[in-house]
């Protein structure tokens, strides 16, 4: 739900602003309007600002300045260069690369070549070395010598720069840099990370102070200032506290449709955890309803239907658990512990009722009880699988119920009047599903169910044809209405059926991890020994792999089934801006 607001317009004379700023920032409840975009941002100290900002947001993650971290790679990319060179001078054996000096001087030279092992000739040079298939040999060749052309079966190499052992020397020099450059860099951050945090708190709190200065209006000639700012309701008396001992001029009333107001989310701590995702899309106008205790429940299940494995339920708990102590630090999932655990509850519910355990049909399972194979989904309703089915109902109630939002959301901004066609529209569909579902379960008379369903159709067509728009031309309005009716037609069902991805994804999921089993029990056979490794390595890679393509399929479908399918049919704008108070 979205918090009552209370709009406050304060006028303060020009000596007494800065000091009544201070104690505002102080209080840290008012969310001062801004002036348009450009005219704040443009301003070239706040651009500075800004700027500086970003530079301490920059050095604070990465954890460092610029010169220690180029530092620090520069040595440990020369350390990978040496390992590389190592391994290629080891194929040679250990030598003292001053003889190679030595013979050059005596008119000699060394000449190193690989070649296919099936391939090589004595007589093509010495023979050092034979490593995968290929031999490594050297030739020694005066200055008067003529050299045999090789191109055809070997490869000539540059000559080693060091031996292995030398190689060995220089990476256990490097890697004593490279733990002094960590040394380095943890004696910076122990110096100054806590004065760069302090600052960039400074920063923050300097660049909303000159966004409130540039957001206020000066009065006769300077000697006002008048700006605007909203409070929620529960914070008000805080706020009036603090007015009543600045003794400033003040107004306050309620927000009204031409104001920018601010929306302050209240949910419950469940709700609350998807709160993320509403702001992905965007947040509520003041007037809007808040989506986000309808986008909590749905999108729960959406995953949990979409991933489908109760296995695969229990190691998102356990991932989520693991995030959430610390016990794993993956800077993507930082702050999610407690939304991936709930969604891996989700998940491991609907898993057992959708019959699923790490790709194994449950209803197949000798150990499963038989008691909770009967609350498995299985079967066909009306020759099609229970599943899809069910993928598909809920679709339909999802719609209808954003259609019921649309309605009551469009009704309090703008009254009844004027909404006439979304109820029209909200009585014809939901109002007949639900007749039509009653008079099944309850086998009305026919005739009751007949005008029934004809007393609906005539109330819809009168407010989606006549009266959707109050005091416009008829013609117009039917024009409007058929318009309207072609929308409804080629887009419901699309919806709809939309939701059938609900089933598909988890049926694809399900299906992947029964291969990946079947894979491993082949391997296993029936009297193994050392199959037992490559069993468990194949049942950890697969399912392992699994999840991960289920999880992301998880994540973005009921994403789309609600950013596109609901919030297109509740007519949800997502066009608000968020309460921020102006605060230290």
């Amino acid at each position: 739900m979205i918090t009552q607001m209370k709009k406050y317009t304060f006028l303060v004379f020009h000596r007494d602003y800065e000091p009544f700023l201070t104690q505002l920032r102080d209080v840290g409840v008012v969310h001062i309007t801004p002036k348009a975009a450009g005219l704040i941002e443009n301003n070239e100290k706040l651009q500075e600002a800004l700027e500086h900002e970003d530079e301490l947001r920059r050095i604070i993650k990465q954890g460092a300045p610029d010169q220690l971290l180029q530092e620090r790679a520069a040595i440990k990319q020369r350390i990978t260069d040496a390992q590389k060179a190592m391994q290629q001078a080891s194929v040679w054996g250990d030598f003292d690369i001053s003889r190679i000096e030595k013979l050059k001087e005596a008119g000699y030279t060394l000449r190193f070549f690989v070649c296919p092992e099936k391939v090589f000739k004595a007589e093509w040079g010495i023979a050092i070395n034979s490593v995968e298939g290929k031999t490594y040999f050297v030739q020694v060749a005066s200055k008067n010598d003529d050299n045999e052309n090789y191109e055809d079966y070997a490869v000539e190499l540059p000559v080693p720069e060091k031996s292995a052992t030398q190689w060995q020397l220089e990476i256990e020099h490097l890697n004593g840099l490279l733990a002094a450059a960590n040394a380095r860099i943890e004696a910076w951050q122990m110096a100054n990370m806590e004065r760069l945090e302090n600052e960039l708190k400074e920063a923050r709190q300097q660049i909303d102070w000159q966004r409130v200065t540039l957001s206020t209006d000066k009065l006769a000639e300077g000697a006002l200032c008048l700006f605007e700012g909203f409070c929620p309701i529960d914070k008000e008396p805080e706020l009036n506290a603090m007015l009543a001992r600045a003794e400033v001029y003040y107004e306050e009333s309620d927000p009204v449709a031409e104001d920018d107001t601010p929306v302050k989310l209240h949910n419950n701590r469940f709700a609350k955890l998807f709160e993320v995702f509403t702001g992905m899309y965007g947040w509520p106008t003041y007037g809007e309803f808040d989506p986000t205790p309808i986008l909590a429940p749905f999108y729960l299940l959406f995953f949990a239907m979409c991933m489908g494995d109760a296995g695969y339920g229990l190691v998102l708990i356990a991932f989520g658990l693991l995030t959430y102590y610390k016990k794993v630090n993956i800077e993507m999932f930082e702050g999610l512990g407690p939304i991936i655990t709930t969604l891996g509850v989700g998940t491991t519910i609907v898993g057992f009722f959708l019959g699923t355990f790490f790709g194994m049909p449950l209803l197949e399972a000798s150990w499963y009880p038989e008691s909770l194979k009967h609350l498995i989904i299985s079967g066909n309703v009306m020759g099609f699988d229970a599943q899809m089915v069910l993928a598909i109902g809920i679709g339909v109630f999802h719609i209808c119920l954003a259609m019921v939002v649309k309605a009551l959301c469009y009704t309090k901004r703008f009254g009844f009047a004027e909404t006439l066609s979304v109820w029209g529209w909200v009585l014809l569909i939901v109002g007949g599903l639900i007749v039509v579902s009653v008079a099944a379960l309850l086998n009305l008379p026919a005739q009751v169910t007949k005008w029934s369903i004809i007393s609906i159709a005539v109330i819809s067509a009168l407010a989606i044809y006549i009266f959707n728009k109050p005091g416009r031309n008829p013609l117009l309005n039917i024009g409007a209405g058929l318009w309207d009716t072609y929308n409804m037609a080629t887009g419901l069902l699309g919806d709809v059926l939309s939701y059938v991805r609900l089933y598909a994804l988890g049926l694809a999921g399900g299906m992947l991890g029964g291969a990946f089993n079947s894979i491993a029990l082949m391997v296993l056979g029936e009297h193994p020994t050392w199959q037992w490794l490559p069993f468990l390595l194949i049942l950890l890679f697969g399912h392992v792999l699994n999840i991960l393509m289920s999880a992301l399929g998880a994540f973005v479908h009921p994403l789309r089934l609600t950013f596109v399918e609901y919030f297109k049919n509740s007519g949800y704008e997502g066009k608000g801006q968020l309460y921020q108070p102006f605060k230290k």
